[in-house]
């Protein structure tokens, strides 16, 4: 059946991804051959949310429809996610991360997904090798470590504003975003440093030497580590 395209509603938990140039390809394929979407509609259900055709409803969206096909389901919460699986189990790409944070590895597997060893294999971890900071040129002073412009203009902007003092606090901690170091030099510094020094700059994550640590405190995604190692090893 076909339906008015502002009643659909995409799926924000669908783990599939598609490059920038596939999506304009594909973009173009629909414009070129409409009639092909027929064939193969996109899958909603009762709440019009998204099961089967994220990528191809936006497409039709930026393509200018209207009016788009659907086919709507009546399934459980169980056989939903299945579905949105195995209908995508052959095309574009995955959201690791997604998968790992929200899915059923075991599952998944059963449904036909190959899931790639980076995320749990023990061998990966074993080959995280700690850096190694040592001096190689003068120790940095320690206004050249951080860049505090936007800071300071935000902050004396708050300062001057008559609001509130609880979103003047908000708005001074936000202004913190702004503050931006250069760890090139900050690596320097912490290799000219004192143990006490060095060791509060690892708590604060201004440079990382113990990966275990830098996890334990949620600096370091052990699941993303894991896949950008994989990935340079192949």
């Amino acid at each position: 059946m076909a339906m008015d395209i502002k009643r659909i509603k995409l799926n924000p938990n669908n783990p599939r991804l598609i490059k920038d140039n596939k999506f304009e390809q594909l973009v173009t394929s629909l414009k070129d051959f409409p009639e092909m979407a027929n064939v193969r509609p996109i899958v909603v259900n009762k709440d019009m949310v998204i099961l089967g055709g994220n990528m191809r409803f936006r497409a039709m969206k930026q393509a200018g429809w209207k009016d788009i096909p659907v086919e709507v389901v009546d399934w459980s919460e169980d056989k939903q996610r299945e579905f949105i699986v195995k209908d995508n189990v052959g095309f574009g790409e995955w959201d690791w991360s997604m998968i790992a944070n929200e899915w059923d590895t075991d599952e998944l597997e059963k449904w036909g997904l190959d899931i790639p060893d980076n995320g749990l294999d023990e061998e990966y971890t074993t080959k995280i090798e700690t850096p190694i900071y040592e001096p190689k040129q003068d120790k940095p002073n320690e206004d050249e470590l951080v860049n505090l412009g936007k800071y300071n203009e935000l902050m004396d902007k708050i300062a001057k504003t008559q609001i509130e003092d609880k979103a003047k606090l908000m708005l001074q901690l936000a202004a913190t975003r702004h503050i931006q170091f250069d760890y090139g030099k900050l690596a320097e510094y912490y290799a000219h440093s004192d143990e006490k020094v060095q060791e509060l700059m690892e708590e604060s994550a201004l440079v990382i030497i113990d990966y275990n640590k830098a996890i334990e405190l949620g600096f370091v995604k052990l699941f993303d580590t894991l896949e950008t190692l994989s990935e340079n090893e192949a």
